[in-house]
């Protein structure tokens, strides 16, 4: 398993150069207790946790909420947050039980108690948005409390359930503000994380201010946190250059993170080796023009990672050839083995025995943003270029955009994904799974039936070749395509430490490592 290596590339000897105690006197205390700003080019779908599934609302969630469980910085095995000790009771893995801390109370000042833990739960399952986290727990079957204790039965064994619950799908929220069977509507946040919102105007602002009534695993919380939305990278960058924000985090134009100066003391960058990846993705139900998998097959004899990774993102990415990043067990390049360089003629031939109209008319989607839109004329100019396709491009809100892909509005689309826990079963269930995240169609029963054998062990060692047999899989079923896996960049300035913790590979935004100095 792979633990996220950091290298501060900021020198942090200039502080001792300049000395440290000018650095002491420079700031006011008007100065030191300002709001840390934090500006990032990702989107909150919703603030109510049952209603979104992505990186800008999680980022978020881990700050405002809390989970039985979560992760310290750089781990791979949770530990208890909001709960006081969990395990799972017996050998088979299917019962999980946690107890509830005993001092918890939501930030409007009502005590947390093991019936709201399962109403959340329910609550999740019940609503089941088509951009929400329900997904993850396929298996979970029923909830039962007593006093504190919270029993989770699930209907198969999954070792993976612990770490499921560190994420924001585990947020705990209040029933007496979270109606039953629908998505609050509004711009309030009930929770019992390190930070209560003061005010959130979306996509522009949330203001964050330490919670005093938060406990659980943090020994603290940070200072009041700022997070400034923009509608892309090139808006953050103009941000950043008028020192409008103090840090800087997914991400800045891929031209400016490649030229990144490490000696500048003006600020602190912070590279990553993260497992964030980029698929494309396609629409395999049927009747729609990818559904046969031989014209899947044909995209990825065309597509080429080259032109993406060095002219597109400046070699701020590496190129992928599985469904699991490198880094994580099971980990495996059947991308390359199957499809080792582009060959139009090989596609061409496989879409003849498919029986489809060349040019092929699809449809490509992508988000609305100026970071996509080099990326996907690259991809429309390699599609194109033989003759093999015509394609009509969509660029479309964010919100619109998972409301049209999980609709099957598109043939093809391409998406990002994070790890929501350092376990290759995050690049798995989630992505090719029955009834996946990607609402794509695509569904098999040898798929299910790895799926379900890389859950079966606690030592994930054991699951290495049950992941590299169902790599293949996807490698023959081309149910998406692999493109990149992304290096993370963290920018601040000299005057803030803790941005490093921003990106630690276990999907939480620690906001309140964030300081002043």
């Amino acid at each position: 398993m792979r633990l996220v290596r950091i290298r501060i590339l900021a020198i942090l000897a200039v502080l001792v150069i300049a000395g440290f105690g000018a650095w002491q006197l420079l700031p006011s205390d008007e100065v030191s207790d300002a709001p840390i700003v934090v500006g990032t080019s990702d989107e909150v779908t919703s603030l109510d946790p049952a209603g979104a599934y992505d990186a800008g609302s999680w980022a978020i969630y881990s700050n405002l909420y809390q989970s039985l469980m979560t992760f310290k910085s750089g781990a791979i095995v949770p530990e208890p947050d909001a709960a006081e000790s969990c395990a799972f009771i017996g050998q088979k893995l299917q019962t999980y039980q946690c107890k509830l801390r005993g001092d918890l109370t939501f930030s409007g000042g009502r005590k947390v108690t093991a019936a709201d833990v399962k109403y959340s739960f329910e609550r999740m399952l019940k609503i089941e948005s088509d951009v929400g986290p329900a997904v993850l727990f396929p298996s979970l079957d029923t909830i039962v409390t007593e006093g504190r204790t919270i029993t989770f039965n699930l209907s198969s064994r999954d070792a993976t359930f612990p770490q499921k619950l560190a994420t924001g799908a585990g947020s705990i929220v209040d029933p007496t503000r979270y109606p039953k069977d629908k998505l609050r509507s509004g711009n309030e946040v009930d929770g019992s994380g390190p930070y209560v919102l003061k005010s959130y105007e979306p996509g522009v602002r949330a203001e964050l201010v330490p919670n005093p009534t938060y406990r659980g695993a943090l020994k603290k919380t940070g200072a009041p946190v700022d997070i400034r939305y923009f509608k892309g990278s090139d808006e953050l960058q103009s941000a950043w250059t008028a020192g409008d924000v103090d840090v800087t985090h997914r991400q800045l134009p891929a031209d400016r993170l490649s030229e990144l100066d490490p000696g500048d003391p003006e600020q602190r960058v912070t590279e990553a080796e993260s497992a964030e990846i980029r698929n494309l993705v396609f629409n395999v139900r049927a009747g729609a023009p990818l559904a046969d998998k031989r014209v899947r097959q044909a995209i990825a004899w065309i597509i080429d990672r080259g032109p993406l990774v060095s002219d597109v993102y400046k070699s701020t990415v590496d190129p992928l050839y599985s469904l699991i990043p490198q880094g994580y067990i099971g980990h495996s390049t059947p991308f390359f083995d199957a499809y080792p360089q582009p060959d139009p003629v090989r596609a061409r031939k496989l879409m003849e025995q498919a029986g489809v109209e060349i040019p092929l008319r699809i449809t490509f989607a992508h988000r609305d943003d100026d970071a996509n839109k080099e990326e996907t004329a690259e991809l429309v100019r390699q599609l194109e270029k033989d003759g093999l396709f015509k394609v009509t491009e969509k660029a479309v809100e964010w919100q619109a955009f998972q409301k049209g892909y999980a609709a099957g509005a598109y043939d093809a689309y391409t998406v990002g994904w994070l790890p929501d826990y350092p376990d290759p079963d995050t690049f798995s269930q989630p992505l090719v799974g029955r009834d996946s995240s990607l609402h794509n169609g695509y569904v098999s029963t040898k798929m299910d039936a790895l799926i379900a054998s890389t859950q079966q062990f606690g030592d994930r060692s054991r699951t290495s070749a049950d992941f590299k047999e169902l790599q293949e899989l996807v490698g023959e079923d081309v149910p998406l395509v692999p493109l990149w896996q992304k290096k993370d960049y963290v920018v601040s300035k000299s005057t803030v430490s803790g941005s490093q913790y921003l990106s630690d590979g276990t999907g939480i935004w620690r906001l309140w490592e964030l300081t002043r100095i």
